[in-house]
């Protein structure tokens, strides 16, 4: 990570940590909307979203409204570097992993991998309109999705944030796998016709 992408990761983080309650519930109303409408949002099968932290926009409306046919999955950490995905519904037991973020607390075998999810919506620091995201640096879903660079979608990869963070553009990694939309508050972004380098 280059000092550069350091400093924008900081001062990205300040800007959405900086709105007020209220416009993080409005936000979380308007994103849910946009996220349902995309025209390949699923009717059946599972669908990841994440437990917002740091300021990330919220997911909750989204889950609640999400059709019945849907099942609503949390990322895991892997200790080979990817995410796994468990289903979870409010009220099943989590428990925090390394960096301190709520998973569902299952058993190993019945996690799923990258491959059956039909969307899987990403938390984000920063984004562009051609569907580069910047996250936190760990390269989490970069590598639980890089078979994405020889066969196209599903699952589609949907990153969800606040306009607050998008960015002009932001450099492409050869390792990076780039976004279908994003979802904010007050857009949807296909960045499928985009994504060029």
């Amino acid at each position: 990570m280059t000092a550069d992408r350091a400093a924008l990761r900081r001062e990205l983080r300040d800007r959405r940590r900086a709105l007020g309650a209220g416009d993080r519930i409005a936000a979380a109303e308007r994103l849910a909307a946009h996220l349902l409408a995309l025209p390949f949002a699923p009717a059946t099968g599972y669908v990841s979203g994440y437990w917002a932290t740091d300021g990330e926009i919220a997911l909750h409306v989204w889950q609640l409204r999400l059709p019945r046919e849907c099942v609503y999955c949390l990322p895991v950490l892997n200790e080979d570097g990817r995410l796994r995905f468990a289903p979870w519904r409010s009220g099943d037991p989590l428990v925090s992993n390394r960096h301190g973020i709520p998973e569902p607390d299952v058993a190993p075998s019945s996690l799923l991998d990258p491959e059956q999810m039909s969307l899987v919506v990403t938390p984000l620091v920063g984004f562009d309109l051609r569907g580069h995201r910047l996250g936190m640096g760990g390269g989490w879903y970069d590598r639980s999705f890089a078979f994405r660079h020889q066969r196209p979608a599903p699952p589609w990869l949907v990153g969800a944030a606040f306009d607050t963070q998008r960015v002009e553009t932001l450099d492409r990694a050869d390792w990076d796998v780039a976004l279908d939309a994003v979802c904010t508050e007050s857009t949807t972004i296909d960045c499928s016709s985009r994504a060029t380098a």
